[in-house]
Formats: structure tokens, sequence, C-alpha cells
């Protein structure tokens, strides 16, 4: 959890506006807590050592967000999230839009993930891993990949040769690592620059 410590005069909302540019977030997620009340020798001046701290639910503050956002756009969707892991949360979406929210090729859907990824590691001090699906779009999409990336792979290990798979984002790349990650036969890597990077697949040289 982010957090600074500051001295103060007073408790009041100019305090948490000064904690709240320090964190560089909304000073609606920002709480203090009096660590050390000072006085002067003389009683008359009083001042305080108060700890900030970012209050912020990755899943419920992202849910909201994502609800303002789509309410933006006057588009009403149902949105649930799950923790796969410590640190990865995948948000899901529904809407009668669901095509307009994708777009061509995911470009919608992965600048709604690169928009709700960016704010919520705004808030928190550990990053997180935020995947948002669409209509259940990226799972379809990543059975493709997993059958494309099986067939690639068979194919290389028969003729010895490094195949080159088109161009994909981190995401789909990931996809194609993970799913031959335990062949033995043949080995993945990432080439090339963003946003044309892609992954080859190579045969393992014995």
């Amino acid at each position: 959890m982010k957090s600074i410590r500051f001295e103060t005069k007073t408790l009041n909302d100019s305090a948490i506006q000064y904690a709240a540019k320090e964190l560089r977030v909304n000073k609606d997620f920002v709480e203090l807590n009096v660590i050390e009340e000072k006085k002067s020798l003389l009683g008359l001046n009083k001042s305080y050592v108060v700890e900030a701290t970012v209050d912020f639910d990755v899943i419920k503050d992202g849910i909201e967000y994502l609800k303002t956002l789509l309410e933006n756009m006057q588009i009403e969707a149902v949105i649930e999230a799950k923790q796969l892991d410590e640190r990865q949360v995948l948000f899901s979406v529904e809407a009668k839009e669901n095509p307009i929210l994708i777009g061509k090729n995911g470009k919608t859907l992965d600048a709604i993930q690169t928009l709700l990824k960016n704010y919520i590691n705004l808030y928190i001090e550990e990053y997180h891993v935020i995947l948002v699906d669409i209509g259940g779009y990226k799972e379809q999409r990543k059975k493709q990949l997993e059958i494309l990336a099986t067939k690639t792979a068979m194919e290389v290990v028969k003729t010895k040769v490094k195949t080159r798979l088109g161009r994909m984002n981190a995401y789909e790349r990931r996809v194609v690592h993970t799913k031959l990650s335990d062949w033995r036969d043949v080995t993945t890597e990432s080439e090339g620059d963003e946003p044309n990077r892609f992954v080859v697949i190579k045969p393992n040289k014995k």
C-alpha cells in the first residue's frame, strides 16, 4: 500500500490534498493517521506527524472505474472480477455492445485494458497484471492461439525449420509461450519491437 509521512499543522482538507499530490492519486482514496502530536514549549503551537495511506481495493475500485468508463460511453454492462493469483486480476464484461467494446482484432478491448491497468497500478505499490475480457473474446482467442501454437510446433518438429507467427500483443504471446513451455522438441522466443512483436517457434537442437 502506498504511503508517506509528513508533518502538518492541520488535519483538514489541505493536508489530504498535499498527500494526494505527493502520492499522485485522487484525494478521495487518501486516509490520514496521526503518528505523533507535537507541541511548542509554551504549548501555544501544535503540529502533527501523520502517515497518509492510499485506501484502494483493486477489485471493488477497478469495477467502479470500468463502470464509469462505460457509462461515459453510454453503455450498460455487467462487470465481474476475480483474483487469478496474488497479483493477477481478471475483469469480465458483458454488454449488448460487446462487438463495439472489443473492436477490430480486439484493439478497443486492449485499449480499455490498458486504461484500467494504468489506473489501478497508479494506486497500489506492488505491480498487478490486469486482464479484461469482453463477451468471452479472450477465452475464445486463447483457444485459437493454443490450437495454432500446437499445429505450428508439430510442423516445426517435422520439418526442423523455425516458423514465425503473426504479430501479437503481450497477452497473446504469453499464451503461445505457456502452451509450448513443456514441449521438449521446440523452444519459443519473442522477437521484434512493439507494436510489431511476434513469436518464433524453433526446433530444439539435439
